[in-house]
């Protein structure tokens, strides 16, 4: 019951990161509206958070494995609970916008801790891997509530709402994490790496404000073009420091193996796709066929239900067949569904899009949890943190870097020619990541207390 309850702690932050990722976007209208901003400040809206959160990952990540992984998920699950409440209460968009960046390091705190906390509380990897599937179904819970409780809260309350129903669920997890949850591996000790911090922030930061303001002031701007030309030598000097330096931010000795690099891909591709199609799809309900918060809530449930259940779903099949065979249905199933987006125009029934969306919802969720295992069985108990760091990174500077160039698709011109292309853009993406898995992924062992 404890380990239960300890998982369940795990799962309740786990859930709040998730929710807000989606959550936020049905409420980006009525946001726009009380504060003002046009589709570039909506996009801050959304990847001041998911910048942030990518950048300081694996930082997090390390500081879990070298002062304790029970101590940081605290401090990350406080900072969250504190800057939703502050998200709240904003008065203006910049305001919102640091919130959001101050959601961001909470986040980043506390996920990474997470998966080394579920690694230290279940040593078996089979029970590992339906831990994860339970996991990643609670959180798709979050994925496939946030629209349609995002909906409710903007129709009867407001959009501050969709910020402040995070202070009971973070309360509670905090509460639960004090009393159940274990420490994890022994800490590693030794030094920091401010320089590889520093340039990893500055890199995805740069090539995230080069996408959103070449499609508000064109490619030709120089708000454009000076923060991507800058990108390169800054992502460059980012490398050659985590090869140079004694205890990098980012170990390259993790991607020794093809299978984990292939993973940290997969994870990059999938958040790419998926919440830059769920920012493009929100707006596409609501701004060109005219529906309310609520409806656009309703509209995006099936992909959301399919989020959760698939989640589940994955983390069974991963403790009988391993990560490779899930990743695979996963993605593919997913590249499906945004193929059937591209056909989404302003008089196409709703019931034509179900189908897509389920496929979407289904074949990211489907992914995740397996290329989560593959990432926790292939790391060192004592690199788990790291490790698990390494593959939210990618996610969320996948998500970040989806999110500015698909709304840049979509204010570059017409809306529906605008959303065809960010649709095939998604679809390439999960078929990258499903060569990718085909090429690189071997089969995991999942063991049961030693015996494979």
């Amino acid at each position: 019951m404890r380990r239960h309850l300890s998982l369940l702690a795990i799962c309740l932050g786990y859930f709040m990161v998730i929710l807000d990722a989606t959550i936020v976007n049905v409420a980006l209208p009525a946001v726009g509206r009380d504060l003002g901003g046009g589709v570039s400040a909506l996009q801050w809206v959304v990847d001041a958070y998911t910048v942030v959160f990518a950048g300081l990952l694996l930082s997090a990540g390390s500081l879990g494995d070298r002062t304790g992984s029970r101590r940081v998920f605290g401090a990350g699950l406080t900072l969250f609970t504190l800057a939703s409440a502050a998200c709240g209460l904003a008065p203006s968009v910049p305001v919102l916008v640091a919130a959001r960046a101050a959601q961001g390091v909470g986040a980043a705190l506390l996920v990474p801790s997470s998966l080394a906390l579920l690694r230290a509380a279940y040593p078996d990897a089979a029970e590992r891997a339906r831990a994860v599937g339970a996991m990643g179904g609670i959180a798709g819970v979050g994925a496939a509530s946030g629209p349609i409780l995002g909906g409710i809260l903007v129709g009867l309350v407001g959009w501050r709402a969709v910020f402040v129903v995070n202070l009971p669920v973070g309360l509670l997890a905090l509460w639960l994490a004090g009393r159940y949850v274990p420490a994890a591996a022994e800490s590693l000790g030794g030094g920091w790496d401010p320089p590889g911090q520093v340039l990893g922030i500055l890199a995805l930061t740069l090539l995230t404000l080069g996408l959103i303001e070449g499609g508000a002031a064109g490619w030709s701007s120089p708000l454009a073009l000076a923060p991507l030309l800058a990108f390169a030598p800054c992502l460059a000097l980012f490398v050659a420091n985590e090869r140079r330096v004694r205890q990098p931010m980012l170990p390259p000795s993790l991607f020794r193996s093809r299978t984990f690099s292939a993973a940290t891909f997969v994870g990059l591709a999938i958040n790419l796709g998926f919440y830059g199609q769920l920012f493009a799809v929100s707006l596409y309900f609501q701004r060109l066929r005219g529906f309310s918060a609520l409806d656009t809530g309703f509209a995006l449930l099936p992909e959301g239900i399919f989020v959760g259940l698939s989640s589940m779903l994955s983390g069974r099949l991963i403790g009988r067949a391993g990560p490779r065979l899930p990743m695979l249905i996963g993605l593919v199933c997913g590249a499906a569904g945004f193929g059937g987006l591209v056909a989404a125009g302003r008089g196409t029934s709703y019931w034509l899009l179900v189908g897509p969306l389920v496929a979407v919802g289904f074949g990211m969720a489907f992914t995740m949890p397996a290329a989560t295992a593959v990432v926790i069985e292939l790391a060192p108990a004592e690199r788990a943190g790291i490790a698990s760091g390494v593959l939210m990174a990618s996610r969320q500077a996948g998500g970040a870097v989806g999110v500015a160039l698909l709304g840049t698709l979509l204010a570059s011109g017409p809306f529906v020619p605008g959303m065809h292309a960010p649709m095939a853009l998604s679809a390439g993406a999960f078929l990258l990541g499903a060569l990718a898995t085909a090429l690189a992924v071997e089969r995991v062992p999942v063991r049961h207390h030693g015996r494979e």
